[in-house]
């Protein structure tokens, strides 16, 4: 089922369409999906606002989100997978996830009638329930919609308030309609153009060189995230045994870096600015959260395979993502060195896609060209 939205009214350049963009500062996936649709919301002429969710909780309540989520899938991921899913049966735990969005509603509420926006975007689950509850009460007159940065649709990323649920790819549509009978609608991702382009082959010749990679096997670029979650140690070493050459990013986790380091055959990265050429030089991605890295690969073109998922919604979107043929779910060393070969040969092809852009301006109420802006 897709949402039905209108085209966008034609206006004048003295009536540019304001839109305020709600992250949420947990990990990087949130951010880097509000950061890229601000920036394309500019270059077609918009004013667009981007905001922290976290900035809008008191200050306890950001670090507990911020830091208790790496906190308890370090420490007790069994307990993280209970939380994720008994947030599904809307019992206590969803009452508590809705006391804390109320705490954020008067900074958001500010921020409402400072940016007047035409349109609210959020990219972060929190932010959504927040923006539905203010929409549904008439604190919010604006179309809201919330995009979907997991390949898994949760009942945290819904609101029936909310004027239009965004997805990356059709198969989190098709699994939000089977599970939660509601409407979503298929609108790309937001990535920078440069993971879509091809790098210069001597671009590419000197990276391999500075990695110091083999020429004579093919290269996993293993993803955890940006903040280097999951069993990444003994995912590196099954896919050094399984004959490729093996590019760790760690991003902001240096103490996995330094582990990394004592593995034989590892390429351990920091944090690195250069991810879409990294894409480019390997063959294959090894991923754990199906998050931003995922969408990453996708509009590259690089082949994916899922190992090792974290719990809560790693798995979640491994599940999504396997049964869509996005990215096989290994079960174990040797599933996963099979897939590995077999996608590390496919034929890479960069799928053509929406632009979320377009959609959100479509949702703005047409208003007489001689507004002010």
């Amino acid at each position: 089922m897709v949402a039905p939205l209108r085209t966008p009214p034609v206006r004048t350049a003295t009536a540019r369409p304001r839109v305020l963009v709600v992250s949420g500062s947990v990990g990087a996936g949130h951010d880097g999906a509000a950061r890229e649709l601000a920036r394309r919301l500019a270059g077609a002429g918009a004013v667009a606002e981007v905001r922290d969710f976290l900035d809008a909780v008191p200050l306890p309540v950001a670090r507990f989100l911020r830091e208790g989520y790496a906190a308890v899938l370090g420490l007790a991921p069994p307990a993280f997978e209970f939380l994720f899913r008994r947030l599904e049966r809307h019992g206590a735990l969803w009452r508590a996830e809705k006391l804390l969005c109320a705490m954020a509603e008067d900074t958001v509420a500010r921020w409402i009638a400072d940016v007047r926006p035409d349109v609210v975007v959020s990219t972060y689950p929190l932010a959504g329930q927040t923006l539905g509850t203010m929409r549904a009460d008439g604190r919010v007159s604006a179309p809201v919609v919330s995009y979907l940065t997991d390949p898994a649709v949760h009942a945290s990323w819904l609101h029936p308030a909310v004027d239009a649920h965004l997805t990356v790819t059709a198969a989190t549509a098709r699994q939000g309609e089977l599970d939660y009978g509601m409407p979503f609608v298929v609108a790309g991702p937001l990535v920078p153009e440069r993971f879509a382009r091809v790098p210069d082959l001597e671009d590419l010749v000197d990276l391999r060189r500075e990695l110091d990679l083999p020429t004579d096997r093919p290269v996993a670029l293993l993803v955890a995230g940006s903040l280097g979650l999951g069993d990444v140690v003994p995912t590196v070493q099954h896919v050094i045994a399984a004959g490729l050459a093996s590019v760790v990013l760690c991003a902001r986790n240096e103490a996995l870096r330094r582990r990394l380091d004592r593995v034989p055959g590892a390429v351990p990265l920091g944090w690195r600015t250069d991810v879409h050429r990294l894409m480019h030089v390997a063959d294959v991605l090894v991923q754990n959260a199906g998050g931003l890295s995922f969408t990453e690969a996708f509009v590259a073109g690089l082949p994916a395979v899922t190992y090792r998922p974290i719990p809560g919604h790693g798995r979640a979107n491994a599940r999504v993502l396997d049964a869509a043929g996005l990215a096989p779910w290994a079960g174990g060393p040797e599933e996963l060195a099979g897939l590995l070969h077999s996608r590390s040969l496919a034929t890479r092809t960069p799928p053509v896609v929406d632009d979320p852009t377009d959609l959100v301006l479509a949702m703005i109420p047409a208003r007489p060209a001689t507004a002010a802006a």
